[in-house]
């Protein structure tokens, strides 16, 4: 079904990357949530209302904020698709990640509210619930329909990369087994006779609360700014390796400006003797290359170093050596070695994990010390990069 609706209503449904295309996808997602979430509010509330059942006008309730989300949704890949301008030079991509965190505040709302009300029914109930076939076949076709829903959000998610359309599908599975937890009260109550409305309006809402929760942690790493995909890191190393005078890869940073929109600065060195003018052409095909296959805009500064020297490889390999004995997981690059009358400075980069607890300083005064040990005559100037 996915794919035909794709098929039927997006032109050039392939090309993702482009603005127009992913509008499309986002519009089409939504439009088709709008309409699913009207209807089964509608049918769930009126249903509830008819037999007495809180849970079940929650759950309808429940349906319509979604309807609101998923207007959200659409009026943010409508500002999202803009091209960049003066005030926003990087796009309006990031917008979605705005509209995400809007959703999960409606769907905190929507679960407090619900749990106040569940809780309520517990500690004092008014009225009891009235069973009926019809409550259970509309919340079977909810489930069905929510099920669907979520299926189809995270396939069009997966196709755009969109932290919006992920964060509508968690939703739909959370409505979904808040669903399935009214069905399983109004079951209770036919078989057994206890009214177990209430309680299961209290494990709906923890339900709501919890993917709340989710979408809105998940929201916030990316707009405070995250790891960067390792599929995008091997896929940049990758293509600087298919380079064989491109002799290492470092200061490696991925900046994420919203789907679609990537900017990926790095270090790349390169053989000093060599012509420069050559170096330079490679590094203008490797930024071409990313932009072209993976959609990335890339700033490459060219690092040019000595290869063909023995005694400042002596010495390079002789501080990566102390180094990794402090810990094996750090690497040195930018590596220079200044002579001079009373002393000789080693000059270097030391790529460290953020896990290691050492601070900046302690593993300079430590590379230092050790140093020191095969020469005193040895100063070193150490800049040390996390991550």
């Amino acid at each position: 079904m996915t794919e035909l609706l794709c098929r039927i209503f997006i032109k050039n449904r392939d090309k993702v990357k482009d603005a127009s295309v992913r509008r499309a996808y986002g519009t089409l997602g939504s439009v088709v949530g709008i309409i699913l979430n009207i209807l089964l509010a509608a049918g769930k509330y009126l249903t509830g209302a008819i037999f007495g059942a809180i849970s079940l006008q929650a759950d309808g309730i429940n349906n319509l904020s979604d309807a609101g989300s998923q207007i959200i949704s659409l009026i943010s890949f409508k500002i999202a698709a803009k091209p960049a301008d003066r005030e926003h030079p990087f796009g309006h991509a990031r917008i979605e990640y705005v509209a995400s965190m809007i959703v999960s505040f409606l769907v905190l709302h929507i679960g407090l509210d619900l749990l106040v009300e569940a809780f309520g029914k517990i500690i004092s109930p008014k009225s009891s619930t009235e069973f009926s076939w019809i409550m259970i076949i509309v919340l079977g076709i909810s489930v069905a329909v929510k099920m669907w829903l979520c299926l189809f959000n995270r396939k069009l998610a997966k196709k755009i990369d969109s932290p919006t359309m992920k964060a509508t599908a968690a939703d739909s599975l959370s409505d979904a087994a808040a669903t399935a937890a009214v069905l399983v009260a109004m079951l209770v109550l036919n078989f057994t006779g206890f009214d177990a409305d209430g309680y299961m309006g209290v494990i709906v809402a923890g339900i709501i609360l919890f993917a709340g929760i989710k979408i809105l942690n998940e929201t916030k790493n990316s707009i405070l700014g995250e790891s960067p995909d390792p599929e995008v890191v091997n896929d940049v190393k990758r293509i600087v390796g298919e380079f064989p005078d491109a002799l290492g890869i470092h200061d490696m940073v991925v900046h994420n400006y919203g789907p679609g929109m990537t900017i990926v600065t790095l270090h790349i060195e390169v053989d000093g003797s060599k012509n420069i003018f050559d170096s330079h052409d490679m590094i203008d095909l490797i930024e071409r290359r990313l932009n072209t296959e993976l959609s990335i805009q890339a700033n490459i500064h060219m690092d040019p170093i000595v290869t063909d020297d023995a005694e400042i490889n002596e010495k390079k390999e002789l501080v990566r050596g102390i180094v990794k004995e402090i810990d094996s997981r750090m690497d040195i690059h930018d590596f220079r070695f200044v002579r001079g009358i009373t002393h000789t400075n080693l000059i270097f980069d030391i790529s460290t994990p953020f896990e290691l607890k050492m601070s900046d300083d302690a593993i300079k005064k430590e590379v230092a010390r050790r140093v020191s040990k095969h020469d005193e005559s040895y100063f070193t100037v150490v800049t040390v990069d996390r991550g």
